[in-house]
Formats: C-alpha cells, sequence, structure tokens
C-alpha cells in the first residue's frame, strides 16, 4: 500500500500577522518553532522509517523538517512551494483592500485570476499537481513538507469526492494529511492524531 505524508509548515512572521506569503523565503517565527516544538513533544506525528523525504525547499520547510523529524537526508521539490503573490506578497488585507489591482484580483473568478507580477491559482494547482506526479512516480511512499495551498490542490485531487474547496483541504500550520491508497481503496487521516 502506497503511504504519503503531507505536512504543512510552521507558523511564519506572515502567518502571525495575516499577510500574503508565498515566494517570500521566511523563517519560521518564535512562536511558530515554540508551537512545532511542543506539537513534536505531544506525538502524533507518523513514523517516517524508510521514506524518502522532500521539502519545498523554503526555509519554513526546512526548518519544520528539522524541527519535527531533525536533522536528515532530503530532496528540495521547487514546483511545491506556495503560490506567488507577486506585488501582494508581504502586504495584508487591511493594507490593500483600496487597492484597484487588489480589487481586481478578488473579484470575479480569483482562482483565475492571476496576482499582477505572480500566479493565480490555477497556475500555481498545475505547477504543484506536475510536481506532485513526478514525485508519485518515482516513489511509491514519500514525507513532503510543503504549504497550505500545495497541499490543498493535492488534497482536492485526490479525492474529489469529498467536493472541498481549497480552504477546507488546507491544513493548520504543523499540521497535515497521511494518505493510504492502493489501486481500490484511498483514505485520508488528519496528523498529527489527536491523544
Amino acid at each position: 500500500m502506497r503511504r504519503i505524508v503531507l505536512l504543512r509548515h510552521g507558523r511564519t512572521e506572515a502567518n502571525d500577522r495575516w499577510l500574503y506569503c508565498g515566494s517570500t523565503d521566511l523563517p519560521l517565527s518564535p512562536g511558530g518553532r515554540e508551537e512545532l516544538s511542543a506539537l513534536q513533544r505531544r506525538g502524533g506525528y507518523p513514523d517516517i522509517t524508510d521514506l524518502p523525504v522532500f521539502t519545498s525547499g523554503m526555509r519554513r520547510t526546512e526548518e519544520t523538517l528539522t524541527i519535527l523529524y531533525g536533522d536528515m537526508p532530503h530532496t528540495a521539490v521547487p514546483d511545491l512551494r506556495e503560490m506567488d503573490f507577486g506585488v501582494f506578497e508581504m502586504h495584508s488585507y487591511e493594507q490593500l483592500k483600496d487597492d484597484a489591482a487588489y480589487r481586481a484580483w478578488c473579484d470575479g473568478d480569483n482562482d483565475a485570476n492571476r496576482a499582477p507580477g505572480g500566479e493565480s491559482g490555477r497556475i500555481m494547482r498545475r505547477r504543484v499537481l506536475e510536481g506532485f506526479d513526478a514525485l508519485c512516480r518515482d516513489n511509491d511512499s514519500f514525507l513532503l513538507v510543503s504549504h497550505g495551498g500545495p497541499i490543498a490542490a493535492i488534497m482536492a485531487k485526490l479525492f474529489p469526492e469529498e467536493n472541498k474547496n481549497r480552504f477546507e483541504w488546507q491544513p493548520g500550520n504543523g499540521r497535515g494529511y497521511v494518505i493510504e491508497m492502493d489501486e481500490r481503496l484511498r483514505s485520508w487521516r488528519a496528523v498529527p492524531e489527536e491523544g
């Protein structure tokens, strides 16, 4: 049976301040490091012994991997990075709400609308799913430490019958999913497991 572990990075300053952050290479915030360390001590993360390990290569995913599993060999896969928010990077809704370009990006089909200088949701999803499919072709099972948007795109592809949107699939910081599948069955569970 194939087993895929998807984990979202821990909190960053951008998460703490509700800023758009995709391509900006931020480290974890002090609170994010503390929260991940507490989650790791509590347990509930899957055993990844013998699994190949991948990250998006961004500092926040690298630090998350180290806090949760220690210093281990892994490969960075840049296609599995978060969406590039272009000129909106590192700005909040409050800062942008009166900007005409921001309003145009948000209004209508915001999955198709491209952030100026950045990506649209569709462009990000296509990039991520191509990267994920390549990982699946080359690896039966693996751990991937990535970002909320990419994980949501992967889960929506694997479990379309659940009719969840990207916001419903996006795990919290330091959280994610274990997916198990074979030719007939496909299931998931949230991690870290509680209790």
